[in-house]
């Protein structure tokens, strides 16, 4: 196992590049990134091999900007539902769960992208293994915020056991275990806010 990966670089993108990148986000979360080489990017982007490598350098840089891109998305989603949800931590804590349960059935229909790709990127000296493990503790630091205005004392176990209904709602939804994951971890969640 490697030693951490710093931040890793961003790359500014062209219109080809962004072709590329569309192909790759459908190929990776669909197959899995192991499953999908270079030449099926560039074939599904109508783009040669030499303008993926000219535009990003690396494969792994091809799977640093899909999961940046789809983390930023993420956030930029869940963003606007807190917003939506007004001051009121609890509103605001049920609000991340709903955002999941309107997020996963076109964005997420196979579970949690970060998730699945931990699965294949575990060595914390891949360059897009800080996005990976950044998203989620950027979510624990989210409900973590959270739990310190609902239960200032226990914000911290608070935060972890929203944190644990969550994302095993998105990884029983990715399996198919219930229909509903999600919104069944929502009821838990709202059981435990005063």
């Amino acid at each position: 196992m490697g030693t951490p990966a710093e931040t890793p670089r961003r790359i500014t993108m062209t219109p080809a590049a962004r072709r590329a990148l569309a192909a790759a986000e459908r190929l990776f979360y669909e197959r899995g990134i192991h499953a999908v080489g270079v030449d099926l990017i560039a074939a599904e982007a109508g783009v040669t091999k030499k303008t993926l490598y000219d535009r990003f350098g690396s494969k792994d840089q091809i799977v640093v900007e899909y999961l940046a891109d789809r983390d930023e998305r993420w956030r930029a989603f869940l963003g606007e539902r807190l917003d939506a949800a007004g001051p009121d931590p609890g509103e605001r804590v049920l609000a991340v769960f709903d955002a999941s349960r309107a997020w996963v059935p076109e964005s997420s229909p196979k579970g949690c992208g970060m998730v699945n790709a931990h699965a294949e990127i575990s060595d914390p000296a891949h360059p897009a293994h800080p996005i990976i493990t950044g998203q989620k503790a950027w979510m624990l630091d989210l409900f973590t915020r959270l739990a310190a205005e609902i239960a200032p004392e226990g914000a911290d176990s608070l935060a972890r056991t929203l944190m644990l209904l969550h994302e095993g709602a998105l990884v029983a939804h990715g399996l198919g275990v219930f229909p509903d994951a999600v919104a069944h971890a929502r009821e838990q969640a709202a059981a435990l806010l005063p």
